[in-house]
């Protein structure tokens, strides 16, 4: 005959009551050979703690790598990162600047309006035109740049100048990987500095044609120039071609090696959750460090290239928009590293903990049973469900730290949807389980025994 469903729940909480005692007196009972599995105990203590420091303190470099591979590796990446620049206006007036100092640099308008006006002067005019005609040379020049100026402003306010900026990022790309490489086939020389910068000809070549386009003839006489904006300085070359080369060696394999010395690590450990706990807190500790080093970068970027080179506003927008994926994808490992240690701490003897979980069984165990009675149970595919739940929930979250390391690029809205998803599986394995009861667990006849020397021990 079957015991109520009151009775149950009851037994499967005194059940779980018990298992729990059991777990705490094991953890603080001492064997008799306790001085050597004390060592044993400490030796692995100590394993665990070198390992989850490591993984800690090689994070931000995994980051890194991973954020390096996406951005400078890849030119595609590299051309999308960038091309958003096309419509910030304070890179768009730098562009202006260069491309008609570039323009004036190589050609003598002074002397194009001399020739002109001494063509005039052929010309047979009064002495009073003639006698004028030295006069309006100046401002026949200083119009001439005015117009130069606003042709080259109308292009880089145009959807034209989109298609030329990405033209010209990916031909710094491809500078910039040759100089980062070092390799003797494809180096191209660089300022005296040391700088790497966009290169602005197709940008020039694209107002040549725009000023031949509304007449201006002398805007064919402008040669190929070769003028550029800065984009990482001398000082920081030194920074990116490690950071390059740590991209090229291990920017795939690191973050993978620091998951493995993390798991390696948390297993190792006496006290797995709290392990776990620590772990997911000092990673979120040594991310911040990452996003503080980050902002200032940001202001050593400004200061190494500007006032000199380009205004600090531009500056900040450039690099604002070269670590706008990285600075992201922090955030976002900050975010499952919380996730991770408030995960530990749930799992922990903590008391707080313990009364969480208590409740959360509680709930679990009534929809379950009220499930049953309304003839939703699960049957055996739930005694199954219970007897792997462990492989199950293990599975679950590596198929989330899988997922999410596949996840390019990180972001927190991706980092959310995957905890989610996760804790859905959970919550799923909760509901379809159903531990074994009573009824179950019933002896046979000649077994009658077998309860109380289970007891007994």
């Amino acid at each position: 005959m079957s015991e109520p469903t009151g009775a149950s729940e009851e037994l499967a909480e005194l059940r779980a009551r018990v298992a729990e005692l059991e777990l705490r007196n094991r953890e603080l009972t001492v064997p008799a050979d306790g001085a050597g599995k004390g060592r044993s105990g400490g030796g692995r203590g100590v394993i665990a703690l070198v390992l989850i420091l490591v993984s800690v303190l090689l994070a931000p470099i995994a980051v890194l790598g991973i954020w390096a591979r996406t951005q400078l590796v890849d030119t595609d990446r590299f051309v999308e990162t960038f091309a958003p620049l096309a419509e910030q206006p304070e890179v768009q007036a730098l562009v202006t600047d260069q491309v008609t100092q570039g323009i004036e640099d190589n050609v003598d308008i002074d002397a194009l309006v001399s020739d002109l006006f001494a063509g005039a002067g052929d010309l047979g005019l009064p002495p009073r035109a003639m006698a004028a005609l030295p006069l309006l040379e100046g401002p026949a020049a200083a119009g001439m740049r005015e117009l130069t100026r606003s042709a080259v402003e109308q292009l880089v306010a145009s959807p034209q100048f989109a298609v030329l900026w990405e033209g010209a990022l990916r031909q710094t790309h491809i500078r910039t990987v040759a100089v980062i490489q070092g390799d003797p086939n494809r180096l191209v020389a660089l300022a005296e500095d040391g700088t790497l910068t966009v290169e602005l000809g197709p940008v020039i070549e694209g107002a040549k044609q725009a000023l031949v386009e509304q007449g201006f003839g002398f805007a064919e006489r402008i040669p190929a120039i070769e003028r550029s904006i800065p984009v990482v300085a001398s000082d920081s070359l030194v920074t990116v071609r490690t950071v390059y080369q740590v991209a090229v060696a291990v920017g795939y394999w690191l973050p993978w090696i620091v998951l493995a010395l993390l798991v390696v690590g948390v297993l190792a450990a006496r006290d797995r959750a709290h392990a776990l706990a620590w772990a997911g807190g000092g990673l979120a500790v040594s991310l911040l460090v990452l996003a503080g080093v980050l902002g200032i970068g940001k202001q050593y970027y400004a200061g190494a290239v500007s006032p000199s080179i380009m205004p600090t506003a531009t500056a900040q927008v450039i690099f604002d928009q070269l670590t706008q994926i990285l600075s992201a994808g922090v955030l976002a490992l900050v975010v499952l590293s919380l996730f991770v240690a408030i995960g530990g701490w749930l799992s922990s003897s903590y008391r707080p903990a313990r009364v969480i979980r208590g409740a959360a069984d509680s709930g679990f165990t009534s929809v379950r049973a009220t499930a049953d009675r309304r003839g939703l149970g699960t049957g055996n595919v739930g005694r199954v469900v219970d007897r792997w739940r462990s492989a199950l929930v293990a599975a679950t979250i590596g198929l989330g730290v899988f997922a999410l390391f596949q996840t390019r690029p990180i972001t927190v809205g991706g980092v959310v949807t995957i905890v989610l998803i996760v804790l859905v599986g959970l919550v799923v394995i909760e509901l379809v389980r159903r531990p074994a009861t009573a009824d179950d667990d019933e002896p046979e006849a000649g077994d009658a025994e077998a309860p109380s020397e289970s007891a007994a021990l």
